[in-house]
């Protein structure tokens, strides 16, 4: 009988949660279209039996056929509002307290609450004292990583050189992480000489665990796929070795430091130590910061560098591959790059160091790249959860919220972008650009939680473009054209970017 009671109660629970779930789903459908729900399931169905790229392709359909503010159910009483207008992009990216939304906790178990994860006045006080990590005085001495790991890219390249088409995005992820490590830790992992390398091959695993997390049944239940799905274990695994490699690199340089009784960096960018013949990398900037008389933790410190990793190398990948993409379709474009590259640096001699200075010098070169981010945003969507109530659609949106912003919807406005999939530099021209709202284009997020190191990644990019095609002409690959895109927080290619290469000196 006891147990007959329980049974009927708990019965009744899951009645009077269906109900409520109903009448939710009535009252915002008012406000928000989207497609219609299951009472249990909520728009699962929406994405059953597609593939992984399947299911972006899903997604953007649905704001297709519904509209540009739209509201999507997961399993259990639990929604996700997608916002693509402006006025409701700006009302969710400027809300006076904002926090990410749960996707972004798939990756805390790697990154900790670094700047990417944390809210409140941890990540106020992180951005504070991580902004200056990005003035142009220490962007100059990254700039001569990314040359010197472009050239070796460029070397690696040359045994495809008038061949079969081959997958180029490997090579561009190997030279990303190569370039990050160097500038977030000091360190080489060689992983264009050595891509077998086991910390090479984690990051590079992680990347696919997030992904396999993100479409995983499981992944609004962090608890029940932590202790069941079979890549839980794996991902500690991962995650051990990475942060004993991550650790290893703060301890030693920690040491050096010591050793070198380097002064400590006040931020001063007129200061002797900023030109010294050391290059100062975003750890020792860190293992120099002292916050209310106290220098960083080894935890603080491998949280910031983590992400710096994760953020750094992967949303440059896919900013630099699909750049390549869209040249190798565009020959008349390319044409236009490389007409730019000879003007600035001259034809009959080896592209030189490219200094900060030269690379601002390419005007053409960089509405290409915005062009190519516009069409194939690295990051496609941000998550944000609202911490205050907030009006929107004339209706109060509670606070707990998701919302997810799809850049990559955004950026394909027709209102805003005319034959918004053709790919068309000069609409980032000095005169078109100034026509733009500031949320119709926003590669980098947009608000106070906006991307530290977009002009990290815009000088990395621009650097291995103009190295790149100085040496290459890129030419598609037969299937090139049948291009699949997916994504987990980065936008990347399905299988690969088939292409062609071509030497300049022999045109």
């Amino acid at each position: 009988m006891f147990i007959e009671i329980i049974l009927g109660g708990f019965l009744i629970y899951i009645l009077f949660g269906l109900l409520f779930f109903r009448k939710q789903m009535k009252r915002m459908a008012n406000y928000f279209p989207g497609p219609k729900p299951n009472p249990i399931l909520g728009n699962v169905l929406e994405f059953y039996d597609k593939d992984i790229p399947g299911i972006f392709e899903a997604i953007i359909d649905i704001h297709k056929r519904h509209g540009p503010d739209i509201i999507l159910w997961t399993l259990g009483n639990v929604s996700v509002i997608n916002v693509c207008s402006a006025k409701n992009v700006e009302k969710v990216v400027m809300a006076k307290q904002i926090q990410k939304s749960m996707l972004y906790s798939f990756v805390e178990p790697w990154l900790g609450d670094g700047l990417l994860i944390s809210s409140g006045e941890k990540w106020f006080q992180r951005r504070k004292i991580i902004t200056p990590t990005f003035h142009f005085k220490i962007l100059e001495q990254f700039v001569t990583v990314f040359n010197k790991e472009t050239d070796i890219m460029v070397r690696n390249l040359k045994k495809h050189v008038g061949g079969k088409e081959f997958d180029i995005y490997d090579y561009v992820t190997l030279m990303a992480l190569d370039s990050i490590c160097e500038t977030s830790m000091g360190t080489t992992v060689n992983a264009q000489m050595d891509p077998c390398n086991k910390y090479v091959q984690n990051v590079k695993r992680m990347s696919v665990l997030i992904l396999l997390r993100v479409v995983s049944v499981l992944a609004g239940f962090p608890t029940l796929y932590t202790l069941f799905h079979p890549n839980a274990y794996e991902q500690r695994g991962i995650i051990k070795q990475l942060h004993k490699f991550t650790d290893s690199i703060i301890k030693s340089r920690r040491k050096q430091l010591e050793q070198e009784k380097m002064k400590q960096v006040n931020f001063d960018m007129n200061e002797e130590n900023m030109y010294s013949k050391r290059k100062m990398t975003f750890l020792d900037l860190l293992l120099n910061i002292n916050v209310d008389g106290k220098p960083l933790s080894d935890l603080d410190i491998r949280e910031e560098v983590d992400t710096f990793m994760f953020e750094g190398h992967d949303t440059t990948t896919s900013g630099i591959s699909f750049a390549i993409y869209l040249l190798a379709l565009n020959q008349h474009i390319q044409d236009r790059v490389y007409d730019e590259i000879v003007t600035v640096l001259g034809k009959n001699q080896d592209c030189p160091l490219l200094t900060y200075q030269i690379l601002q010098e390419f005007r053409y070169l960089e509405t290409v790249v915005k062009e190519s981010m516009r069409l194939y945003p690295p990051v496609p969507f941000i998550g944000r959860k609202l911490v205050d109530d907030l009006e929107m659609n004339g209706t109060t949106i509670k606070s707990g919220q998701d919302f997810l912003i799809p850049i990559y919807v955004i950026h394909r406005n027709p209102e805003v972008y005319p034959d918004p999939e053709k790919f068309d530099p000069d609409r980032f021209s000095d005169m078109t650009e100034s026509n733009r709202g500031p949320y119709d284009y926003i590669p980098f997020s947009a608000g106070s939680r906006n991307c530290i190191g977009q002009r990290y990644a815009m000088l990395e990019m621009k650097t291995t473009l103009v190295k790149l095609l100085s040496n290459y002409k890129i030419l598609p690959g037969e299937s090139l054209r049948q291009l699949r895109v997916k994504t987990d927080l980065v936008l990347r290619p399905d299988k690969g970017l088939p292409v062609k290469l071509v030497a300049r000196s022999s045109l």
